[in-house]
């Protein structure tokens, strides 16, 4: 049940008719429930059903109120399409629900924009306006039951509760002893987004056909010119990813299906062939380099070719494991018979560099600001890393990162001595000295320091691998879900103390609608008695809030209630 209440007593309408009346845990319920549904018709065959449920889903108000919340709360809300239009007040998503409607609809041409890339190439990007966000935001929960159901047990990318350090932990299980597969062949398709035969994914995706012609249809502006697509799925719409998922899926089981049927069972599984994937990139281990070259590449390039697509010759390559190979930002290697997962030399250096980039480019601003600027970048990378064997990395970029705040230090202040510039800007933290600090007063009158985040504290833990066969729309699965989500969160978490404790003590659910918390929804930090009227920062004072059920608190002036300790 809701456990919040108007100030005054009243209960909330169900009939919502504001964006703030609406309630998220009745929208999550409904649209959960159908999404269960077409996943069950989806194992059963019953294709049929699938499509009759999924139109029944897109027409439904909660899952339309779901889409609009999804596309106004992810990091790209603040991007405008074509049409510069943007859903920035809670009225302008209230009338974007009516907009909605297959009947008449028509997506504008995708806004070209290109991001830079690692490699020093360009990634172009296609924006949809958020009108055509919204209908694939909601087209896509009616398709992603289906694509979870039939999607290969070890593709990890774009997919719900599976990440990059699930597709490490595989590679890891298929190589790490003696007796496992020595050759590996590291495959990389040539512009995958750009080239998906459109002819293959509308006869093949699940979903209505004339809603996904008129998308891959809708053309780009670039440079105030209309350009025609024809052929791919533009980086930048909600829908791409599992679009791309959709067309690999099957990689893995008709791969090893071909080797069973060509070669028997038993010779097949001693072929010791496994695929891992990761969105478009993927790696196949085989015994031999021979069953690699003569048997495997060859049938993955009939495969990819009758989807339009093809493996980049110059980035796909068959290695032996004791020379090692990178995939997703680590080296995969074995010394002396033992396999070890290390942060790639690339990554490394792309990260020294965006982070030496944010120093120099900020040479005038306070100390407080570049260090607020920094903290995110380096937990967030340490954080990547710490499934692996990282600590030689950390405190390598450690030493980096220190080399060039001393640099900028210095520069700042010509005119004074070392001694001088060490006593301003590093202070000592315990038994740590030289640390790139600055002096604060807590809320609470208490004098403290601000650090700089220290990547050679980060624990290396192991990763717990979710399971091949996990289906998130699975009733069976729902207990081993729930767990796996807040084990994530919780890990996500551990480095900001206070919001895990909160997180933990709600048991993961928001204190006002009672649904999950997850990366995707995002938090927002609730004083329950408002620090303008005397409220502390205590965490008897605090809950997390889903962000749109922060506003609806406020809005609505409503009593959030402490949730009980959780007995876990």
């Amino acid at each position: 049940m809701k456990v919040s209440v108007r100030k005054d007593g009243s209960a909330l309408s169900h009939a919502p008719d504001n964006w703030h009346a609406v309630d998220w845990r009745r929208v999550e319920r409904n649209v959960r429930g159908m999404q269960i549904r077409i996943a069950k018709a989806t194992r059963e065959g019953d294709w049929r059903r699938v499509k009759a449920l999924q139109r029944m889903l897109t027409r439904t108000l909660s899952a339309k109120l779901y889409a609009v919340r999804r596309v106004t709360q992810n990091q790209g809300a603040r991007t405008a399409g074509v049409d510069r239009e943007l859903w920035d007040s809670p009225e302008s998503r209230w009338r974007a629900i009516g907009r909605l409607k297959r009947r008449g609809y028509r997506p504008l041409p995708l806004r070209r924009v290109f991001i830079p890339k690692a490699n020093g190439k360009e990634r172009p990007l296609g924006i949809p306006t958020m009108r055509d966000r919204a209908m694939q935001a909601l087209y896509l929960l009616a398709l992603e039951p289906v694509s979870e159901s039939t999607s290969d047990p070890n593709s990890y990318g774009f997919r719900l509760n599976r990440s990059t350090a699930d597709a490490m932990s595989q590679i890891f299980v298929v190589m790490a002893r003696r007796s496992s597969s020595q050759w590996v062949l590291e495959a990389d398709i040539k512009g995958c987004f750009d080239w998906i035969n459109h002819d293959w994914l509308e006869s093949h995706v699940p979903m209505d056909r004339e809603i996904l012609r008129k998308w891959l249809k809708a053309g780009l502006i670039y440079k105030g010119q209309l350009q025609v697509t024809e052929a791919g799925t533009p980086q930048g719409g909600i829908i791409s990813p599992t679009l791309a998922n959709v067309t690999l899926n099957g990689l893995e089981r008709e791969l090893v299906a071909h080797l069973g049927a060509k070669f028997g069972l038993a010779k097949a599984k001693k072929l010791k062939v496994n695929v891992v994937r990761y969105a478009d990139d993927f790696v196949i281990t085989g015994d031999s380099r021979e069953v690699l070259e003569s048997e495997v590449r060859p049938w993955v390039e009939a495969f990819l070719a009758v989807r339009g697509l093809q493996l980049s010759e110059e980035k796909t390559r068959i290695t032996h494991i004791d020379d090692g190979f990178d995939f997703l930002g680590w080296n995969f290697r074995k010394y002396s018979g033992t396999l070890l997962i290390k942060p790639s030399r690339k990554n490394v250096q792309t990260f020294y560099r965006k982070v030496a980039d944010t120093i120099s480019g900020n040479k005038t601003v306070k100390q407080e600001d570049l260090i607020r600027l920094l903290n995110p970048m380096l937990r967030g990378w340490a954080q990547y890393h710490s499934p692996v064997v990282a600590k030689q990395s950390y405190s390598r970029m450690e030493s980096l990162v220190f080399f060039r705040l001393w640099r900028w230090s210095k520069r700042r202040h010509p005119n004074k001595n070392t001694d001088w510039v060490r006593r301003k800007y590093f202070h000592s933290a315990g038994s740590r000295h030289w640390v790139f600090a600055v002096p604060l007063v807590r809320d609470d009158g208490s004098k403290g320091l601000l650090e700089l985040y220290q990547l050679s504290g980060m624990a290396i833990r192991r990763h717990k691998k979710v399971k091949g066969d996990f289906n998130p729309f699975d009733p069976q699965w729902e207990q081993y879900g729930e767990q796996l989500r807040q084990e994530r969160m919780w890990e996500s978490m551990r480095y900001r103390k206070q919001w895990a404790s909160l997180y933990m003590s709600q048991s993961g659910k928001c204190a006002h609608c009672g649904s999950a918390l997850t990366e995707e929804s995002g938090w927002h930090d609730h004083h329950l008695e408002y620090r303008m009227h005397g409220g502390s920062d205590a965490l008897s004072n605090r809950v997390l809030l889903h962000p749109d059920c922060h506003r609806q608190v406020h809005v609505g002036k409503l009593v959030v209630a402490k949730p009980a300790p959780s007995l876990h």
